[in-house]
């Protein structure tokens, strides 16, 4: 039931305001050592009392006290005044995350909603503020609720706090540019100990840290990745996880974030040399490079040598220039110390054509022939992918030779 509003008070007598403590005007009264352009910014506000203009804000949706928020910096600083004081917040910042019956129910949509239109609330009353006040501001608020804490709920899986938290900070930071997103980023792994817990994770046995692992999966998932609609934004964040780590310890920060959560749920196919090619493809130079020299390195050089067949071979099926698969197994090339190991890698790559050719042929020999005759359409792919190759050698190799 609605509170019942007293109608009968009298009008404040233009008299000077009593100053109180914490800076908070008592009332919007109209007093002659107020200034004027301030007082005029508040339009017929400015004859209540702000006892009653907080009782406005009760009726008022989260939306549009987010659109009354706009009407002046006057007024945004009561609304932020009415959002510190435990009325506010406790109307405002919405707890019942733990409905054991609230996962993908009208409810957790409900909540997701309010905390969108509360994180455009707050993006709209602290617009003028630099962005690290804006955090700490925010900060300040938020720490109420423990479940918006990296170790702050005691049931994870249970509560639905960390994706309310995130919906908040993506409608928050939508627009803002890459730097001040970046200072966001490095503003929460300080607040969480981030890069310290992933250090833990990444640096430690697989398993052996598995709550810690749950928590960083929940918080970079619910809070930092799922909530956008464009790629590139999940993309910038992700960017933000991963740079600070070597290769293999992005691939197991990824696996941590994305791959399954129970051994169960683990299916162990491996994948086919010519996808693995077409990931190392899409990856780019770096990353492709980076992996093909480990295993030369490692003397993986047969391993290596199959590789650079399903790369010709996904590079003549998507028709891209052969040429750069030659060129990158030049680059290869380099890493081996010795004029032997590179001689002896090379005649493996020969080698590994030919073996790849008979495996495919085999079965269409034998009979075994798809609908769709994908077999033969592969091998028939291979072979030209073969003769493309070697004609980007022997260019290479001529102009290698006239210079």
């Amino acid at each position: 039931m609605a509170s019942r509003v007293n109608t009968s008070f009298t009008l404040i007598p233009n008299q000077k305001c009593k100053q109180r403590t914490n800076h908070q005007p008592s009332y919007f009264c109209n007093t002659p050592d107020l200034d004027p352009q301030l007082l005029s910014t508040l339009g017929n506000f400015k004859v209540l009392p702000l006892e009653i203009f907080h009782i406005i804000l009760r009726y008022l949706s989260v939306k549009d006290i987010g659109m009354l928020s706009m009407v002046s910096k006057t007024v945004s600083q009561h609304i932020i005044n009415y959002i510190s004081t435990s009325s506010g917040s406790r109307r405002l910042l919405i707890q019942n995350f733990h409905n054991l019956d609230l996962s993908g129910t009208k409810e957790e949509t409900h909540l997701l909603d309010h905390y969108r239109a509360l994180g455009l609330l707050f993006k709209r009353c602290t617009l003028l503020l630099p962005t690290k006040d804006r955090l700490k501001y925010i900060h300040k608020i938020l720490s109420e609720v423990s479940c918006f804490k990296f170790n702050g709920c005691s049931a994870p899986l249970q509560c639905v706090g960390l994706p309310c938290y995130g919906m908040f900070l993506q409608t928050l930071t939508a627009g803002w540019d890459e730097l001040e997103c970046h200072r966001v980023y490095n503003y929460l792994c300080e607040l969480t100990n981030l890069s310290r817990k992933m250090q833990t994770v990444v640096c430690n046995k697989p398993g052996s840290s598995r709550k810690l692992e749950l928590r960083i999966r929940l918080f970079c998932r619910n809070v930092l990745l799922d909530h956008w609609t464009q790629r590139s934004d999940s993309a910038f964040w992700l960017t933000r996880i991963l740079k600070p780590w070597p290769m293999v310890n992005q691939a197991r920060l990824l696996y941590i974030i994305f791959g399954p959560t129970a051994p169960q749920d683990v299916v162990p196919r491996e994948w086919l040399l010519e996808n693995n090619a077409r990931l190392l493809i899409l990856s780019g130079n770096n990353i492709c490079f980076t992996f093909m020299a480990s295993k030369a390195v490692n003397g993986r050089a047969i391993e290596l040598a199959r590789l650079i067949v399903f790369l010709a071979l996904v590079c003549e099926k998507e028709l891209y220039c052969m040429d750069w698969t030659v060129r990158m197994m030049q680059k290869v090339c380099k890493v081996f110390s010795t004029a032997a190991e590179r001689k002896s890698f090379l005649q493996s790559v020969a080698n590994a054509f030919a073996c790849v050719t008979m495996e495919m042929l085999q079965p269409i020999m034998s009979g075994e022939r798809d609908d769709d005759d994908r077999g033969f359409l592969n091998l028939f792919h291979l072979l030209h992918a073969q003769a493309n190759f070697h004609k980007e050698v022997l260019y290479l190799t001529m102009n290698a030779s006239s210079s």
